[in-house]
């Protein structure tokens, strides 16, 4: 199968796109011909060698997908070949930049016609990760208040429309030019951080949802009310302590299941949630794709169509 492989860490020329061998589907496990995968933030950083792993290279990246069963292992009985599905690789695996990708079959939900290829893989991690951090995290409440930082990503971007769906009152930080497509998610308020500093335009939250982190994270704090809750998913500078003993600070568990995905697919047909914008680019042009990524100023979700 084609691929495109990481051949060491560094910069977007390290994506080469080449050939590795095609997966084979295990007990459990089916084998997907991918149509999408989605381009996350965590995958330029995984590329940087920010996380400290010990790739074994040629690496493939990539965390999600959508396409069609093309096989399945012993044990799996409720998916077929030809099913449409989408999904979400475990933490820990990769392999979506490719034709083709093996995975376990509970971790993967069937598409439904009306949702495309790319907009299912835009979807899936963004999705799982807002739905674990607004709903079985900081459990947010309707009448609540939630600072979503950096909204016009593709998580915070979900969790806006996420929030609002909960009855929140949903502020969020964007730069001027993404205030019109934040302000369209349902953000109730936007912040110009690039203005505004957004602890002296709003405090008492009930909830802070902090997608950008480092040095974000610390004035975060401030704006939250006694008793607040700080969920994260971005790291905090080396060395950063902690400035409030009377707030909770959180981290998603993000799991990887089906009920998740089945949720924001309930979440799309309620008219709750839709796709984000989506950047696409052929398989063959990750490198290019990385660099807009590693940019951070998109709006929406970066998409490689392999087929």
């Amino acid at each position: 199968m084609k691929a495109v492989l990481l051949v060491g860490h560094g910069g977007p020329e390290m994506l080469r796109y080449g050939d590795a061998p095609d997966p084979v589907a295990g007990p459990g496990e089916i084998v997907v011909d991918v149509h999408a995968a989605s381009v996350n933030a965590a995958d330029y950083k995984v590329r940087l060698g920010s996380y400290d792993s010990k790739l074994k290279f040629p690496y493939i990246l990539g965390r999600d997908f959508s396409g069609l069963v093309s096989a399945v292992g012993p044990g799996v009985d409720d998916l077929a070949v030809g099913d449409a599905v989408f999904g979400v690789m475990d933490a820990g695996i990769e392999g979506c930049y490719a034709e083709k990708v093996a995975i376990k079959s509970a971790l993967v939900a069937k598409k439904p016609p009306r949702l495309g290829h790319a907009e299912a893989a835009a979807m899936a991690l963004t999705s799982l990760t807002a739905i674990w951090a607004l709903e079985d995290t900081a459990k947010l409440k309707r009448g609540e208040t939630v600072l979503i930082q950096g909204g016009a990503g593709g998580v915070a971007g979900f969790a806006i429309q996420l929030g609002k769906h909960i009855g929140a009152t949903v502020v969020t930080t964007a730069s001027a030019r993404n205030h019109d497509y934040v302000r369209g998610l349902g953000a109730d308020r936007v912040i110009d951080y690039q203005k505004e500093d957004f602890t002296s335009a709003v405090s008492d939250c009930d909830v802070v949802f902090d997608t950008v982190g480092g040095e974000v994270r610390g004035p975060s704090y401030a704006v939250l009310r006694p008793g607040g809750r700080l969920v994260w998913i971005s790291p905090t500078p080396d060395g950063f302590v902690v400035p409030r003993d009377d707030v909770e600070t959180l981290r998603p568990k993000v799991s990887r299941d089906r009920a998740h995905l089945e949720r924001m697919l309930a979440l799309l047909a309620a008219g709750a949630v839709r796709p984000p914008m989506i950047v696409r680019y052929p398989l063959a042009e990750a490198a290019e794709a990385h660099r807009v990524s590693e940019g951070r100023h998109l709006q929406g979700k970066l998409v490689l169509i392999v087929r």
